[in-house]
């Protein structure tokens, strides 16, 4: 069993930063692919960008240059930065672990979850 808790959300203008942390307990998340997510209200959960074990990032395009995955591993943790927020970048967002061979930026292929925390980029 592995538990995933993120924080950091939080109201904050256009153009400004945050940091989103995904602890994890139970387990070790450093050999895992780990991916965050985010949800809109009225639309589907889209792919952000993940950690790949190895230590190589990706992310999607309307985030790449303005968000950056890294990891902890002494602290089992995963954090999100993001700057230069847009308020397209309201939304929940939840860190999982990618367990499946299956596409990264399908959320079927990961199977825990955090509860998501919620960011909100004001105009």
């Amino acid at each position: 069993q592995v538990q995933l808790v993120e924080s950091g959300g939080g109201l904050v203008q256009a153009g400004g930063s945050l940091r989103l942390s995904c602890e994890g307990s139970g387990r070790t998340i450093s050999n895992y692919d780990m991916g965050w997510f985010r949800q809109a209200p009225g639309k589907e959960r889209e792919f952000v960008g993940m950690s790949w074990g190895g230590g190589s990032t990706s992310y999607v395009d309307s985030v790449k240059g303005r968000f950056t995955i890294s990891r902890d591993n002494a602290k089992n943790t995963v954090y999100l930065q993001m700057n230069s927020l847009k308020p397209e970048d309201t939304a929940i967002y939840y860190c999982a672990r990618k367990y499946s061979s299956g596409s990264y930026y399908i959320p079927g292929s990961y199977d825990y979850w955090g509860q998501g925390t919620q960011v909100t980029v004001s105009s």
